[in-house]
């Protein structure tokens, strides 16, 4: 079976046991990217001994200090959710979300995100991801250990690897989380420049729910850097027309 990127992230785990389940439940399925974003304990006795034999898994897991710096390179980003529906968010059931992950790792890194134990994944968290991979479960009692979730989704993983499934020839990849946090960046500085406000009721919200509404869209380089170009060439017009505010130059 070829090697894809596809990276499991736990973040904020508390029990260094579960970590270890994780590895276990990756090593099952061939699975061995495993990224672990400010764990409570880790390296741990509990992490080997509940990993059962994945120790290589456990050994060459990568610690992040943030989430950007787990996924800062990947295109695709999936959280999991056990939910069957989230405000603003694209939720799609985690066979759909599996045979998507197995596209996209074809041509470049993705990453599924776990939330830690007591709280799972936090809003911004979850704002990092272009949709969510639901886990059905019983509605009177939906959540999941972190192990069990990791399991259901790697076994769901190795089930569309299985189908041989492959990115569209010629495919331009989708946009890093990187190139997308540079874009995003951009768009509030042109934003800032042209008087544009958020005149919501509350008019907090504008950056947030234009970021859910490009994270949906899932763009790919060549989308990103045709808008961007759009917004060089505003910044430029305003330049040209003397304004006192001078454009900011994309990074």
């Amino acid at each position: 079976m070829h090697a894809l990127d596809i990276r499991f992230v736990l973040v904020g785990t508390q029990h260094p046991g579960n970590i270890g389940a994780v590895a276990r439940a990756m090593k099952n399925m061939a699975l061995d990217r495993l990224v672990l974003v400010n764990p409570r304990e880790f390296p741990h006795p509990e992490a080997v001994a509940r990993a059962s034999g994945a120790d290589d898994v456990l050994a060459g897991a990568r610690l992040a200090a943030s989430l950007d710096a787990a996924i800062g390179d990947c295109g695709l980003v999936v959280a999991t959710t056990a939910r069957e529906r989230e405000h603003n968010h694209r939720v799609i059931d985690v066979r759909d979300a599996a045979r998507r992950i197995v596209q996209e790792a074809a041509g470049g890194p993705v990453a599924v995100l776990f939330g830690g134990e007591r709280a799972g994944l936090s809003n911004e968290e979850i704002d990092a991801a272009h949709l969510l991979a639901r886990i059905p479960a019983n509605p009177a009692y939906t959540s999941l250990n972190i192990a069990m979730a990791a399991q259901l989704i790697a076994y769901e993983i190795h089930r569309a690897r299985g189908a041989r499934v492959e990115a569209a020839q010629g495919a331009t990849p989708l946009a890093t989380v990187n190139e997308m946090e540079r874009f995003f960046e951009h768009l509030e500085a042109v934003l800032a420049e042209v008087g544009f406000r958020d005149r919501t009721a509350s008019g907090t919200h504008l950056q947030q729910r234009l970021r859910r509404l490009f994270q949906r869209a899932e763009m790919d380089q060549n989308e990103v850097n045709i808008l961007r170009g759009v917004l060089a060439a505003v910044q430029g017009r305003r330049k040209v027309a003397g304004s006192k505010c001078p454009p900011r130059e994309p990074r």
